[in-house]
């Protein structure tokens, strides 16, 4: 996930912005009516044995009290469970979606297993071939069942076809794996989908999305999602979501709140430091097309092996305090 986190530009030879209006004059009214935004819903699951639960009851016994406090800025909100890809996700979702439909709530996941995944970098893997992603959707879409859930799809998935990252050779799979998961994930019949879109800082126009989201069957999902594993700010984000969503028919969109209460870090794109805790997770955006403030990368996992930091995805306490730490009340 190393270019999902990473803020550079990206000069697209698409063509897809000339002549294109900015977006900045976008109709809040028409927008809103492609298609109305989703009820609040039941709230979202809040995993009680999730790594930050773990850690602050570890600091309470070892009598790091105020620490443990601190974390449950962490602990007491709900955050995106990522099945590995390597394994079978039924265990894993089926528990999940389980327990939070015995508490009256739904269920945040993220799907991340596609072939090629992450161009061989700090989240390098994905399934084995396109058979393979297929099989592990399916089972992740069974385990859902009928279960109140929101699903991630992929995260830097299309923005790797865009920036070319992911050989030209590949995109076309890619693109029908992906539109083949929306139509799977959406045969459960309370799941909403979010097809992963980037951010602000890696694909810098967002016209040059649009026809790589069309073909990856964006038209099918709830909308997409927007900063997963990033710092961008709430305002940036919001609005470089709007200009896409003209673009998508008024596609509705989500924002990865997790860790983007002080913004990005200039050229630092790994586990960068003084970040902290964003806008916690809430369907109450104030905004039309904005359907949730969600925390889809788990606040205090890591980026991976730099900054000090352990291998991507792993659970990285001292970095999770700071932050909370940083993020106030």
């Amino acid at each position: 996930m190393f270019r999902l986190i990473q803020t550079f530009a990206v000069v697209t030879a698409l063509g897809l912005a000339a002549g294109c209006s900015s977006g900045s004059d976008v109709d809040e009214a028409s927008v809103a009516g492609a298609r109305q935004k989703k009820a609040a819903g039941p709230a979202f699951w809040v995993d009680p044995d999730s790594p930050a639960a773990r850690q602050g009851r570890l600091w309470q016994r070892q009598g790091r009290s105020a620490d443990a406090e601190l974390l449950q800025r962490i602990a007491g909100q709900p955050a995106a469970l990522w099945p590995a890809g390597e394994i079978d996700p039924t265990p894993l979702v089926r528990r999940a979606t389980r327990a939070a439909t015995e508490a009256g709530r739904r269920v945040l996941l993220t799907a991340y297993n596609i072939p090629h995944r992450d161009c061989g970098q700090h989240s390098a893997g994905g399934a084995a071939d396109a058979d393979a992603y297929r099989e592990w959707i399916g089972r992740f879409a069974d385990a859902i069942g009928d279960a109140e859930a929101l699903v991630v799809l992929e995260p830097d998935a299309v923005a790797h076809i865009v920036d070319g990252c992911t050989p030209g050779e590949l995109h076309a799979e890619r693109e029908r794996l992906l539109g083949e998961a929306i139509t799977r994930l959406k045969a459960q019949p309370r799941t909403e989908v979010y097809l992963d879109a980037g951010n602000p800082a890696w694909i810098t126009d967002p016209y040059a999305l649009v026809e790589p989201l069309k073909r990856a069957g964006v038209e099918g999902a709830d909308g997409f999602a927007l900063n997963v594993s990033n710092f961008q700010t709430t305002e940036d984000t919001t609005a470089y979501g709007k200009k896409l969503s003209e673009r998508l028919g008024g596609k509705h969109f989500v924002i990865d709140t997790s860790r983007n209460g002080n913004g990005p870090l200039p050229g630092v794109w790994c586990n960068p430091p003084g970040r902290a805790l964003g806008t916690r997770p809430t369907t109450d955006t104030g905004d039309p097309v904005v359907d949730a403030y969600l925390w889809i990368k788990r606040p205090g996992e890591s980026d991976g092996t730099c900054e000090g930091g352990p291998a991507a995805g792993r659970w990285w306490p001292e970095y999770a305090l700071g932050l909370a730490r940083n993020s106030g009340a």
